[in-house]
């Protein structure tokens, strides 16, 4: 219980970072001293050049089972480098530089994090103990903490509050012994991994593209008051929780190959639910995305586990992480492209983004041929 419950509080530490520097306070200091799109741009790019950093050093750690070194020292330094955010925020240009090294050594804590998921024997619970702490962790920051936080002070608040809840995993998540010498490029030939990938990827796309839109959506089709909105967010929240909870425990007693392909339903309809469902009942929405979002998170990093030698984990978690990432840009790209399509008619954009489900039930099936 102990090594769960510390995995379960880096999430909860990982996620109260993320919302409080990386979504809100960062974005709102820095453009109001450089273009909004400059920064997108390169918050964009470091999340590209994130994965071509994890590459090498995931090959590293496979190879001389480094991965709880690595999580330790990326951990570390992604806090450090919190600390010089408040340290350097009269100084806008070498304010961004140390940010976007910290959106890198972030990315690398959570690789190294994932593959030491690995080592724990509960895996689907621990995965899912940790999406439940997650949310509990986002809720709590958004909620009770941002409007007593400042700039600059709040980066190293945060980053305290994350070393904190990351130091129960620094000392007791277990290294894994396994030693492999990885070829990236036979893990690239092989075609089951790139289209399980894939597999991911439609569904992460939906997801990204729910979590970037939702309130937009709410407001527009259903004309909802801002604190209507908060209530199916937090209602999505809830669903989070429960959902870590619920799928974690099912994916240890079903397996994941079992569990991970129900998400192709679960995004369906939930889809299909958001073009039919009255405003009446809209805060089912909350509740089904909450779920189906908790499923995606839980299951699919104990999938790759399954599926492939668990001594190339840390490589393989690399292109799950890379999967995250390409979703937020191509699922909003394609969320656009419906919008034009159906001249700004949110409920079958919506609905036409089922595409992305149907056709990701088609990649997982063939990878499992």
């Amino acid at each position: 219980m102990k090594k769960l419950l510390s995995f379960a509080l880096f999430d909860c530490g990982e996620t109260i970072l993320g919302a409080l520097i990386f979504s809100t306070f960062y974005p709102l200091y820095i453009t109001q001293h450089i273009d909004p799109k400059l920064y997108s741009f390169l918050y964009g790019f470091a999340f590209l050049l994130s994965f071509f950093v994890a590459l090498p050093l995931a090959k590293i750690a496979d190879s001389k089972a480094f991965r709880k070194q690595f999580f330790t020292l990326f951990t570390l330094l992604t806090v450090l480098l919190g600390v010089l955010l408040s340290l350097s925020a009269f100084h806008p240009q070498k304010n961004l530089f140390i940010y976007l090294c910290m959106v890198v050594f972030h990315q690398q804590a959570m690789v190294f994090y994932n593959s030491l998921l690995a080592g724990l024997s509960q895996r689907g619970f621990a995965s899912g103990f940790g999406v439940a702490f997650g949310y509990l962790g986002s809720s709590i920051s958004l909620i009770f903490l941002a409007n007593w936080l400042k700039v600059p002070d709040v980066f190293y608040q945060a980053s305290f509050i994350f070393l904190i809840l990351a130091l129960p995993a620094i000392v007791s998540l277990p290294n894994l012994p396994f030693r492999k010498r990885v070829s990236v490029r036979e893990i690239t030939k092989g075609k089951k991994f790139l289209l399980l990938i894939l597999s991911i990827l439609s569904l992460t796309e939906v997801a990204n593209t729910l979590v970037a839109m939702m309130g937009v959506y709410l407001k527009n089709v259903f004309t909802l008051e801002e604190r209507e909105i908060y209530r199916v967010i937090g209602l999505s929240a809830f669903g989070g929780v429960l959902g870590g909870i619920i799928f974690g425990k099912l994916t240890d007693k079903l397996g994941a190959r079992t569990l991970f392909p129900l998400g192709f339903l679960f995004w369906s309809f939930f889809l299909i639910l958001l073009f039919f469902i009255p405003k009446d009942f809209v805060l089912i929405l909350g509740l089904m995305g909450g779920l189906s979002l908790s499923h995606l998170w839980t299951t699919s990093r104990v999938l790759l586990i399954e599926r492939f030698p668990i001594e190339e984990v840390s490589v393989r978690m690399s292109f799950l992480s890379l999967t995250e990432r390409i979703a937020s840009t191509t699922g909003l790209w394609a969320w656009s492209g419906f919008m034009f399509l159906t001249s700004n008619n949110y409920k079958l954009s919506a609905l036409l983004m089922v595409v992305f489900p149907a056709v990701g039930i088609v990649f997982y099936v063939l990878s499992r041929r």
